[in-house]
C-alpha cells in the first residue's frame, strides 16, 4: 500500500513497478541502443511459435533479453573505465544515506544492482538520479559521433526470500563470466560492492535476510520494456 512517500504499485511506461521501503530490490537498466529493434522482433516472433502459457512465455522472454544483452549490441560505451566507473560512482554515492547497496556489476550495454531501500527514497526518483549523474559525464566513443542515452524505464523485482537473496548476488556477480567477458566474478573490474560487503561472504555465508526483514513478500510478473522508443 502507498505510504504517502512511496507509491505502492505503479506504472513508468509499459513496466509495472512496487516502490515501498525497506525492500531489497534487483534492479536493471541499460543502454538505448543495447537492445535494436529488428532483435526484439525476432524475439517476439519466435515466442509467438511456443506453444506455452503466458507466464511461461513471460519468463522465456526475460531469459532471452538477459541472453541478448550479454550479447554486446549497442555502442557498449559502459565498457570504457570512464563511464564504468560513473555508473560505480553513482551506486556509491547515497550508500548508507537513501539505501544499501549490496551489489553492482557494469556491463557494456547494461548493468544489474542489488540495494535495501530506504523510506523516503523512491524508487524512480533514485533510479533518475543515478541516470542524471552519469549521462551528463558519460564519454563517447568517437566511432560513434555521438553519447548513447539511458533507455527509457528500467525493470526491477524484489526480493522474496534468502533463496532468493542469494541467486540475485550469484547471478550479479557471475554476470560477467556467463557473457565471457572473465574467467571468475573477482577479475572483472566494475564489480561494485556496498560498504563492509565483501564477495565471497555476500554471496555464500554471509547475513542474508531473514523473511521477517524482507517487508511485504508478493510475486508479479513484469516485463522489459519494447516498442517505439528501441533503437534499429
Amino acid at each position: 500500500m502507498p505510504d504517502g512517500e512511496h507509491r505502492g504499485w505503479y506504472k513508468y511506461g509499459k513496466l509495472p513497478h512496487f516502490d515501498q521501503a525497506g525492500l531489497y530490490r534487483s534492479i536493471t537498466y541499460r543502454l538505448d541502443d543495447s537492445l535494436p529493434l529488428r532483435v526484439l522482433r525476432r524475439l517476439e516472433q519466435e515466442l509467438e511459435e511456443i506453444n506455452a502459457t503466458k507466464a511461461a512465455r513471460e519468463a522465456t522472454r526475460r531469459r532471452r533479453i538477459e541472453i541478448f544483452l550479454d550479447a554486446g549490441y549497442g555502442s557498449c560505451i559502459l565498457r570504457h573505465p570512464h563511464n564504468a566507473n560513473l555508473v560505480m560512482e553513482a551506486w556509491r554515492r547515497f550508500d548508507g544515506e537513501r539505501y544499501d547497496l549490496i551489489i553492482g556489476v557494469v556491463m557494456p550495454n547494461h548493468v544489474h544492482v542489488l540495494a535495501r531501500i530506504y523510506p523516503g527514497t523512491r524508487l524512480g526518483d533514485l533510479l533518475d538520479a543515478w541516470k542524471s549523474f552519469t549521462s551528463r559525464r558519460f564519454q563517447a566513443d568517437e566511432a560513434l559521433g555521438y553519447v548513447p542515452r539511458w533507455q527509457r524505464g528500467y525493470w526491477d523485482r524484489f526480493i522474496r526470500d534468502e533463496a532468493h537473496y542469494r541467486t540475485t548476488v550469484s547471478y550479479i556477480a557471475f554476470n560477467p563470466v556467463t557473457a565471457g567477458l572473465a574467467k571468475s566474478p573477482e577479475e572483472w573490474p566494475y564489480l561494485a560492492l556496498g560498504r563492509g560487503v565483501e564477495l565471497a561472504s555476500v554471496a555464500l555465508e554471509g547475513d542474508t535476510p531473514s523473511t521477517a526483514s524482507l517487508g511485504v513478500l508478493a510475486s508479479r510478473s513484469t516485463r522489459f520494456e519494447r516498442g517505439s522508443d528501441d533503437t534499429e
